[in-house]
């Protein structure tokens, strides 16, 4: 690209109001900024040194395990969105120390924009809920107990 052509579109850049001009003629290019340019300029990755051999730790004699709460384990069937109660103006379905029969239901878990409700299995008193409201649940991740 010729010199003089640069001059110019230097010139017409400092007498209009524009930040940035970019021409390209054929596989020329030239960029003219007037303040400071934010380019993407990758970065060399540093060299890591090889990795040594992982220390061999002794485990401990006894491993702290959560005890299996007491009472069916109500696990859900889905991967979805938990809800207690049917909108989020009602009441919940069931709370702690609720008495369910089977076939009740205990909550809704929305998967794909569709609301499932799940169902007592057993019959009894609901002893906990193990997951929190408009929170994802799992597959066979737990959800009630009922005692």
């Amino acid at each position: 690209m010729d010199i003089r052509k640069v001059k110019k579109l230097i010139e017409l850049l400092e007498e209009s109001g524009v930040a940035e001009i970019e021409i390209k003629e054929g596989e020329e290019s030239v960029r003219i900024s007037r303040g400071p340019v934010m380019a993407y300029q990758p970065m060399a990755m540093p060299m890591q040194a090889p990795m040594a051999a992982p220390a061999v730790v002794a485990a401990p004699a006894a491993v702290a395990v959560a005890p299996e709460p007491a009472g069916n384990l109500i696990k859900s069937p889905m991967v979805g969105t938990f809800y207690l109660a049917p909108s989020p103006d009602s009441a919940p379905f069931v709370k702690v120390g609720s008495t369910v029969k089977v076939g009740d239901t205990l909550c809704i878990i929305e998967a794909m924009k569709i609301m499932n409700p799940i169902e007592a299995e057993v019959s009894g008193v609901v002893s906990a809920i193990l997951a929190d409201n408009g929170h994802p649940v799992e597959y066979e991740q737990p959800l009630f107990v009922i005692s």
